[in-house]
């Protein structure tokens, strides 16, 4: 019997096109023989069900159930592809258990701890995770400049602590542009972390449970055209993603053991994005991305297609893995 799929995207963040992009990619490549998908827009001001002639249908929050032409459907898997808040951080996954209907994504708490880039490399550094030099600021807090760049020198990069696709995040080279840099992070977060600049190569390393094993997948190079990886090199073709990366096999047994270890660690489930860069030969992690994109230009299906698993392959998987 085919398995109802809702396949949420959207959400509250600035990463809610993307998500849609990503949500649509799924809702076009799941295998309909298997599985009778549902596109489940969540937006703060509405929960709906969206069919293929456009028409809303409204979610009962109550069970995340649909009535369609006065017959109810219930979903047995939930497939997330909201990036960023509420699908990334925690909070559909807490509901969805609260429910008890599977969903593709890491659990609740996992979710949590990795949005959250302060936290998650707090939690990691005692590993022996390599990470950059650190400076943190909470939304009120005195911004005291020299002994920001006392900490982390120049230049430096500040971000928003709890966002995701490069937005609030700021390359400074000089002090002078600091605080602006500052306001740009606070209007997408109230809490901020500021960074030392890693000169290095910049690597994308995908690890998912695949087939109930932790597989590593092919290693992406990322080369900007910008200063930097932000959003016009993620999603506007200004950089090059060259998988697989250019790497040493000396990198590459590094990278990947240590990839590798941070998921083991931190126990997650579904699939991971995690992001590197090389200095004096270690790689030091910057974040991990637990819902990444999922078009077929997005890193972790181009990682996929490079270790020989498809989309719908990717996407069946991810089902199966969560399913009881």
């Amino acid at each position: 019997m085919k398995k109802n799929i809702a396949i949420i995207m959207g959400g509250y963040s600035s990463e809610y096109e993307i998500s849609l992009t990503s949500g649509n990619v799924v809702y076009e490549t799941l295998n309909r023989t298997k599985y009778n998908p549902y596109r489940i827009h969540i937006f703060k001001d509405k929960w709906v069900y969206v069919d293929d002639n456009d028409l809303e249908f409204p979610i009962d929050k109550n069970d995340f159930s649909i009535n369609v032409d006065s017959f109810k459907i219930t979903f047995d898997c939930v497939f997330n592809a909201i990036h960023g808040s509420p699908g990334e951080d925690g909070y559909m996954q807490g509901y969805f258990e609260l429910l008890g209907i599977s969903h593709t994504s890491c659990p609740m708490y996992q979710a949590q701890v990795t949005f959250n880039k302060r936290d998650c490399l707090s939690i990691l550094k005692p590993y022996g995770i390599k990470t950059a030099e650190s400076y943190y600021l909470n939304l009120g807090d005195t911004v005291d400049e020299s002994a920001i760049i006392e900490t982390v020198g120049l230049p430096c990069f500040v971000k928003a602590n709890k966002a995701g696709s490069s937005f609030g995040v700021s390359k400074v080279h000089k002090q002078e542009d600091l605080q602006n840099a500052i306001d740009v992070a606070f209007k997408e977060d109230d809490e901020i972390i500021i960074e030392s600049f890693l000169d290095g190569t910049e690597v994308s390393v995908g690890v998912i449970t695949y087939k109930g094993e932790v597989k590593v997948l092919p290693i992406t190079e990322i080369v900007s055209e910008n200063d930097f990886f932000d959003y016009e090199a993620k999603y506007l073709g200004k950089s090059q993603e060259i998988t697989p990366a250019r790497l040493t096999p000396e990198q590459e047994d590094k990278v990947n053991r240590v990839a590798k270890k941070v998921y083991e660690i931190l126990k997650m489930k579904g699939f991971s994005r995690s992001e590197f860069i090389f200095k004096d030969g270690e790689p030091h992690m910057l974040e991990m991305n637990t819902v990444p994109g999922l078009t077929k230009e997005s890193i972790l299906p181009q990682q996929a297609a490079a270790a020989g698993i498809s989309l719908s392959d990717l996407f069946d998987n991810a089902i199966q893995e969560c399913l009881p």
